[in-house]
Parts: structure tokens; C-alpha cells; sequence
């Protein structure tokens, strides 16, 4: 009767999953495979945060990438094609070396946009002129402050050194980004 306890709740909730595939979010999927994974091994709430970031970097570097191939064709300033074409390339080298150490940890990673980056991309991609250039450049510049912090705490605070590797290679890579994003953003201030 324990064993029935313990695992009904998990048998429905992948039965209602498989009920409604045809609207998943691939990071919801992403996470859940992950906990699953990590629930069946004896892990510690730390190892449970490394895999949680490194989800939630490879789905917010996945819209950075997104939304810089949209700036490039919808921008008007100069400033911000060129902002968006550094980001792309910046992001889809992090993107490539998360993807490589996600696979090395076994930690499953999102393929595409999840609801709340696909509702940001759509956001954007209905703007048009100058109004686009000012969004993008606030929603980069505000995205690459989050992950400069989650970036710099993750130096110290992963339980894998490998994740604390990359999360200090990478997060003045993160500042930089950030410092170019606010200089094209006061550009763009009347």
C-alpha cells in the first residue's frame, strides 16, 4: 500500500501529461524529466540547483538567440542590429558549451522557446521601428542582468565544479553584454 502512495501521484500526473502533449512547454518538460531523473538518484538540493540553472540558461540563451536573429531583420538603429548581431554570436557559443556540459551531466535541456519566452518573442516581434529598437534593448539589457547575477552565484554556489567552471567563465561575458545593452539603451533615450 506504501509503494501504491508513493507512486499514484506520479503515474497520474504522467497521465495527464500524456493527455495534453499537444501543448507542451519544453522547459516544463526539460524540468520534469531532470526531476524526475534526479528524484530516482540520491542527490542533494544543490545538485538539484545546478540542473534548475542550467534549464533555465539554456532557455533564456535560446530567446537571447531568438531575439537577436529578430532584431537583425526589425531593428532601425544601427546601434541595435549591431548590439543584436554581438549577442548572437556571444549567446550561441554559450549556448553550444551549456548544451556539451548539460549532456555530460545528463541534465535534460529545453529545444525551443517555453510559454513565457515564446509570449516574450511574440511581444516583441509585433512591435515595429523605434518602439521594437527600445524593447528589445530593455528586455536584453534586464535579461543579462539576471543572468550575470544567477551566473555569478552560481561560481560560488554550484555543487558541481564543472557547472561553477562555466558559470565563472561565462559571467563576464554576461556583464559585458549588460554594459553594451545599457549603452545602446541611453543612446536611444530622447
Amino acid at each position: 500500500m506504501h509503494l501504491l502512495n508513493r507512486y499514484l501521484p506520479l503515474c497520474l500526473l504522467g497521465s495527464l501529461l500524456a493527455c495534453n502533449s499537444g501543448n507542451r512547454d519544453p522547459v516544463a518538460d526539460a524540468k520534469f524529466q531532470n526531476e524526475q531523473r534526479i528524484g530516482n538518484e540520491d542527490v542533494t538540493e544543490r545538485q538539484e540547483q545546478d540542473a534548475e540553472f542550467l534549464v533555465e540558461a539554456a532557455t533564456n540563451g535560446l530567446l537571447e538567440v531568438e531575439l537577436s536573429k529578430l532584431a537583425q531583420s526589425k531593428a532601425t538603429r544601427a546601434e541595435v542590429r549591431n548590439l543584436a548581431q554581438q549577442l548572437l554570436r556571444g549567446h550561441s557559443t554559450i549556448n553550444t558549451s551549456l548544451r556539451t556540459l548539460a549532456g555530460q551531466k545528463s541534465i535534460v535541456l529545453p529545444e525551443s522557446l517555453g510559454g513565457d519566452q515564446q509570449d516574450t518573442y511574440t511581444e516583441l516581434a509585433a512591435l515595429t521601428g523605434a518602439e521594437f529598437d527600445r524593447r528589445y534593448v530593455e528586455e536584453v539589457a534586464d535579461a543579462h542582468n539576471k543572468a550575470e547575477d544567477a551566473f555569478e552565484d552560481m561560481a560560488d554556489e554550484a555543487y558541481d565544479g564543472d557547472i561553477r567552471a562555466f558559470a565563472a567563465k561565462y559571467a563576464p561575458v554576461f556583464e559585458e553584454h549588460r554594459k553594451q545593452a545599457e549603452e545602446v539603451e541611453d543612446l536611444l533615450k530622447p
